[in-house]
């Protein structure tokens, strides 16, 4: 009894098996309220039918490829394949595909083309479909369900695998409680009871057929996936064939399983061998109809699979419980088995071959949980190598800071005398030594040791080279600092307390990233640092315009004069007032001292005004992890009944994006940005966000192709104009208007981009950007004199805070993909990648370049 007597692989439990796989199928999409309503015929075999349901849980990343790895190969892949996802390669592993093919099984496949290059060469029959052009709902799935009629009724296949892609796409552009939804689950619905039908129709006494329906991940509040909330990680599995007993009974809530555990119940089911590297458990009631010594054959090989991946995994592998576990169930397995061989069929059989199986189940879970615990082993040697030279380079820039800050603006990094010195050979020499060392007693796979020798050595005079310059530099500022200071009482200058706020904000900030909660929740670091700094502005604010005056006469007048040089500054053309009598000098200097009155109460507002302005943004989007399911603003204007007050929001955001931008731009970009503004709504009107007043149904919708490229255009022509002015400055004449009006009409024209690609209800966050920038740049900056390092690093913060205001996180699921397929037709893959990462990255590009606006008017500093 402890080695086994069966030497083949157990046959096969049913003769054809189809996998319907539905992208972003969540649970309770099937399991809940809009499973009773739109999957009625499931929601029937579920309940009373020949089936089993469970809750399948994915493993994070949740985006497409990775998961169709995990529930083919049973492994569960690495957050590298997010990036992969793209363009994926294809599979080496192991994996359930290529274990069917070998054993001569016919498999065709309909769907995501995924499959077709994770799969080369393996389905005798198949039809790719692009899964990226996410505006597509309906031809993507019609392209799989045309094949069904034909294929069902032909008897050359074995497996049949069907990846729909809509529900998926309706996610992207809707969001799960979209209109569109319901049509698209009953759509399904019938796609399963045709399939379900024409199985038990072709049914033969010896084999039953198997049905299995699953999603790959689920999708998050707002539509999207990559995340692990409960909707994203949550999928329905559905095993459904003749062969299991009808249910009956009061319904219970399905069993939580793993997705990897589909690839074992599946190799089973079929009659392969288990995967390599599968770390899933057998699904036990899928093979509940069989014999109890089949069973426990079954749960066996898993087991024994599970222990010899374990074995090659981890040195001290008989101490795990795990393998301790299943080797005592194994001994138990001998004695049931000698038993059995006696002839013995009593009811203490039985008993006694549950408690077996109970052991087998237990060992199985541990071992798998250790497994998938192993599975996260970093290559420790590449990754230090890489920090420490992003830990150099960043000194040494910082070391740079102060000299290219200042008003000579140098930036110089001492290069010759580190490449001589004898340090540097030394330290090239000791590194080298280090490399042969972890290289040739390296146990796992390394990437930098698999580099050829000659790159390795250029790594290591590479982080040398960079040690010595750091000890230059470092040794070069303490020699300035014995020296004699020129001008002691010049160079002295006062830390104020929005000094001590921007520098102890950033570097705490930048600590906090060691915590993976304050990653998580990123943005409540943003918006506290935001509203400290406005409260610091106001401080500064009534120090320059009342304490300054009152004790200090010979500041009283700094800010009458910074006031006064606004005007100058802001606008471009400089109105000069003739000197034509008393009369008229004096009713101008009244008039200038109204406006320098309002303009000295407005800047004291300004910052309670970017306070309310911030507060009303965080209620716009819920973001993070902890409270991202929490209703906002966002929700209740997306809802389907709110559709008119969201155009009413999204009118009214354009008017005003209008009015704030046009000030400084030439008379055909106003023309322009008029028009551009006016196809943004005729956009959002078309693909049925928004309604224009005249519309009272919203049937004709389209996908906007035309309108966005109207947009397209003009959004190239403020931006062609934008860097002839620049090119212009640069070549022609050294003007600094100029090249002021043309970096502005360069950011004007990325602003229409923005309102383009942003969805309707996040139009206002790009208002309060644009109104926030110009109230900072007119009653803050320019009265309070900050320097360029101040204002850089204000706008840095502000860029932070609006990546999180958009309703961005720093999980991949509130990536919106929708925005790369505005104007596109069919997937073109830099367009949508372009325009995928603006509209993620809008808040921080646009606080950058307004940043070059700014730094570039104050030519007179």
């Amino acid at each position: 009894g402890m080695v086994s007597n069966w030497t083949k692989i157990p046959p096969p439990l049913f003769k054809k098996v189809v996998i319907v796989l539905i992208d972003a199928l969540r649970d309770d999409f099937v399991f809940g309220s809009k499973g009773k309503q739109f999957m009625p015929y499931t929601t029937q075999v579920v309940e009373r039918g020949t089936s089993y349901s469970f809750i399948a849980e994915a493993k994070p990343p949740t985006v497409t490829m990775p998961r169709i790895k995990a529930l083919m190969t049973g492994s569960i892949p690495g957050f590298i394949d997010v990036i992969v996802n793209l363009n994926s390669p294809a599979l080496l592993d192991d994996n359930l595909i290529r274990q069917a093919k070998t054993a001569g099984k016919r498999i065709i496949f309909y769907g995501d083309d995924t499959w077709v290059k994770l799969f080369p060469k393996h389905f005798v029959e198949y039809d790719g479909t692009t899964s990226f052009f996410v505006s597509d709902f309906t031809e993507v799935d019609d392209n799989v369900t045309r094949h069904l009629d034909r294929v069902l009724k032909r008897e050359d296949w074995d497996l049949l695998i069907l990846h729909y892609l809509g529900l998926d796409h309706i996610g992207h552009m809707t969001g799960p409680n979209s209109p569109l939804v319901g049509p698209k689950l009953r759509e399904m619905d019938n796609v399963l009871k045709k399939i379900h039908i024409s199985l038990l129709s072709k049914e033969e006494a010896s084999l039953p057929n198997l049905l299995v329906v699953c999603g790959d991940h689920g999708m998050s509040e707002t539509g999207s996936h990559g995340g692990s909330s409960e909707g994203e990680v949550h999928t329905p599995l559905l095993f459904i064939s003749s062969a299991f007993e009808k249910r009956s009974g009061p319904l219970t809530q399905p069993k939580l399983v793993q997705q990897t555990d589909l690839a074992s119940t599946l190799a089973v089911g079929l009659g392969l061998p288990i995967s390599r590297n599968s770390v899933g458990n057998l699904i036990l009631p899928v093979v509940g109809g069989k014999t109890m010594r089949e069973q426990l054959r079954f749960v066996h090989l898993n087991g024994f699979q599970l222990s010899r991946l374990l074995q090659e995994n981890t040195p001290a592998y008989e101490k795990d419980p795990g393998y301790e576990h299943f080797k005592i169930a194994e001994k138990s397995h001998g004695n049931w088995i000698k038993l059995y061989l006696e002839g013995n069929n009593s009811e203490i059989l039985l008993n006694l071959g549950k408690k077996v199986l109970k052991q087998y189940l237990e060992a199985l879970k541990i071992l798998s949980s250790s497994l998938s615990k192993q599975v996260a082993q970093y290559d420790m040697y590449s990754m230090m190598v890489g920090t420490v030279i992003i830990m150099e380079v960043l000194l040494l820039l910082l070391l740079s800071f102060p000299k290219a800050l200042s008003s000579r603006a140098e930036f110089e990094v001492p290069l010759s005398p580190p490449l001589f010195s004898l340090l540097f050979y030394l330290m090239c020499l000791m590194l080298c030594a280090v490399h042969v060392i972890v290289c040739t007693s390296a146990e796992s796979l390394c990437y930098f040791c698999s580099m050829s020798w000659l790159t390795a050595v250029g790594v290591m005079m590479l982080i040398s080279a960079l040690m010595c310059g750091i000890l230059s530099a470092i040794a070069k500022i303490f020699e300035n600092s014995r020296l004699p200071l020129k001008n002691p009482v010049v160079s002295s200058s006062r830390w104020s307390e929005i000094n001590v706020l921007i520098l102890a904000g950033t570097i705490g900030h930048v600590l906090s990233l060691g915590a993976s909660s304050f990653i998580e929740e990123e943005h409540q670091t943003w918006y506290f640092l935001i509203n400290t700094l406005c409260l610091a502005l106001c401080q500064e604010l009534c120090r320059n315009n009342f304490l300054l005056k009152e004790y200090d006469p010979q500041h009283g007048t700094t800010v009458k004069q910074n006031f006064d040089s606004i005007g100058e500054a802001s606008e471009c053309k400089n109105i000069d007032i003739p000197a034509g009598g008393n009369s008229k000098l004096g009713k101008a200097s009244s008039s200038a001292e109204f406006i320098q009155r309002s303009d000295k109460w407005i800047s004291l507002a300004s910052p309670w005004i970017i306070l309310i302005c911030c507060r009303l943004l965080r209620s716009l989007n819920q973001t993070g992890v902890q409270w991202a399911h929490r209703p906002d603003f966002g929700h209740w204007l997306t809802s389907s009944e709110h559709k008119s007050e969201l155009s009413f929001l999204a009118a009214v955001s354009l008017l005003m994006i209008f009015f704030l931008v046009q000030r400084r731009c030439s008379l055909v970009s106003k023309i322009a940005m008029a028009l551009g503004l006016l196809g943004v709504y005729s956009y959002r009107a078309a693909i049925g966000n928004v309604v224009f007043p005249w519309q009272h149904d919203t049937k004709d919708i389209s996908k906007g192709i035309t309108e966005a490229r109207f947009v397209y255009v003009f959004i190239l022509g403020i931006v062609f104009t934008g860097t002839k002015d620049l090119l212009k400055s640069q070549v022609i004449s050294a003007d600094s208007s100029v090249k002021s009006t043309g970096l502005w009409e360069v950011y004007s024209g990325l602003v229409l981009l923005a309102a383009l690609l942003f969805r309707p209800h996040n139009l206002p966050v790009l208002v309060f950007c644009l109104l926030i920038q110009t109230m900072m740049t007119k009653y803050i900056w320019r009265p309070l004199k900050f320097d360029a390092a101040q204002i850089t690093i204000m706008h840095y913060w502000f860029g932070q805070a609006f990546f999180y205001f958009q309703g961005n996180s720093n999980g991949i699921a509130t990536v919106d993909v929708s925005a790369g397929f505005v104007g596109l037709e069919s997937y073109v893959e830099i367009p949508a990648i372009f325009l995928t990462a603006f509209a993620t990255y809008a808040g921080p590009l646009l606080w950058a370049i307004h940043l070059l606006c700014y730094l570039s008017s104050e030519v007179n500093r």
